[in-house]
C-alpha cells in the first residue's frame, strides 16, 4: 500500500469520527516527501483535508521519506531517534510537529 493511501485512509477515519479534531486550531501542516514533493495536511472547522504542493501559510514543515511517514502515520516512528539520525527534519514550530504526531496517535 502506497503512503499516499495509508494517508487518505488516515484522514477518512479523522472525518468520518472528527471527535479529537474538533477542538483543534485551524493548521496546515506541510510534508515535504522525499518521493512526492509537499503535501498538505489541512485541519481546518474539523475537517482534514489533503492538497498537494506547498503552503502559503504552514507553519511546520516536515521533511522525511515515505518510509518514516508511513510509520508516522502508523504511530510507529520514533520521532526522537528520526530526528537525531536525519531521518526527519523540521522546519518552523517543532511544538506543532508533535501535535500532529499526537493527533495520529488518536485515530490508531
Amino acid at each position: 500500500m502506497s503512503v499516499i493511501t495509508e494517508l487518505n485512509e488516515l484522514v477518512s477515519k479523522m472525518n468520518e469520527h472528527p471527535e479529537f479534531i474538533q477542538s483543534e486550531k485551524n493548521r496546515i501542516f506541510q510534508v515535504n516527501l522525499a518521493e512526492y514533493g509537499p503535501l498538505q495536511i489541512i485541519i481546518q472547522d474539523g475537517r482534514v483535508l489533503i492538497e498537494e504542493g506547498e503552503a502559503e501559510n504552514t507553519e511546520v514543515i516536515l521533511h522525511l521519506n515515505e518510509e518514516n511517514f508511513s510509520k508516522l502515520l502508523k504511530d510507529n516512528l520514533n520521532t526522537t531517534v528520526a530526528f537525531m539520525t536525519g531521518g526527519l527534519k523540521i522546519e518552523g514550530k517543532m511544538g506543532l510537529a508533535l501535535k500532529l504526531q499526537e493527533i495520529v496517535k488518536k485515530y490508531q
